[in-house]
């Protein structure tokens, strides 16, 4: 068992630890998990026991840990005790993992903007976040040009977009104690769901925040602007110029082109999730 005590960052960069080189693990073919050399499956490798101690813990979340770490080991060791091990599915950005979200665009931007503000002391915050986010959407972002352009396996190119969220589970993010949710039915069990706006003008962007705060975990937003999938085993987005791309919300530089897979059953994971702490999630055995 591998455990951590960190945020995504941390969590992600065990995941890929754990999983090693993320091509070498992907069939060219069905986006299923291949051996390595060493025949390995996710049976084989260590399971991850992820607690909380980052500012969004978002991954953590998502399997019903409550954020306080101390209540979180507690679940943890009577999960261990009980032998309670899942093994859950992963999305993969070219060649590295992620466990809950990717984002080219917009958020990428502010995720940007974020960490060069903690590199220089200041503490992240959820008003940090939203300074940052009114700011590159008024003052840096084009809101003009779309850029983006998703391709889905035999099916024509959409119109292009601005920004693009990739969702292996819900929520997106956290906003203080509130899930928000760009793909409410994202999950670990299926593929891959996006997320895209074909408008960034206040009305349309705010419009599409509003129901991402208030959506259910089942719903899929709806509107003009929206372009949502649910359920994808792949797809590869492509930009007309460089675009900012944030991986588990840790900007990961600037994209042209990205492949996004989903992975089934990846991963083994410590079966955090009880019905007590989430009534919408399976109690896991």
């Amino acid at each position: 068992m591998v455990l951590t005590l960190g945020g995504d960052g941390t969590v992600n960069e065990a995941v890929n630890g754990i999983l090693g080189a993320g091509q070498d693990r992907v069939s060219a073919g069905a986006g299923q998990p291949t051996a390595q050399g060493d025949d390995h499956s996710p049976a084989d490798l260590p399971a991850l026991a992820a607690l909380p101690g980052g500012s969004a813990n978002v991954f953590t979340g998502a399997l019903g840990l409550p954020r306080d770490p101390i209540d979180a080991t507690g679940q943890i060791l009577r999960a261990v005790a009980e032998h309670r091990v899942r093994t859950i599915g992963l999305g993969i950005a070219d060649s590295r993992y992620f466990t809950f979200n990717a984002g080219l665009g917009l958020d990428a931007e502010v995720v940007r903007a974020v960490q060069g503000l903690r590199a220089h002391g200041e503490p992240v915050t959820p008003a940090l976040y939203v300074r940052m986010a009114l700011r590159q959407f008024y003052r840096q972002t084009d809101r003009r040009n779309p850029s983006l352009t998703i391709e889905r396996d035999h099916q024509p190119p959409e119109d292009p977009v601005f920004i693009a969220i990739v969702s292996n589970t819900a929520p997106w993010t956290y906003l203080g104690t509130r899930e928000v949710h760009a793909n409410p039915r994202a999950g670990f069990d299926t593929g891959l769901d996006v997320f895209a706006l074909r408008k960034m003008s206040t009305l349309s962007t705010f419009g599409a925040i509003g129901k991402m705060l208030n959506a259910s975990d089942n719903g899929t937003l709806r509107g003009r602007s929206v372009l949502a999938y649910h359920d994808q085993p792949c797809l590869t987005m492509r930009a007309s110029r460089p675009v900012a791309f944030q991986i588990d919300g840790e900007y990961v530089g600037e994209r042209e082109l990205v492949t996004f897979r989903s992975v089934p059953k990846a991963l083994r994971i410590i079966a955090l999730a009880t019905t007590a702490a989430r009534p919408d999630l399976p109690n896991w055995t």
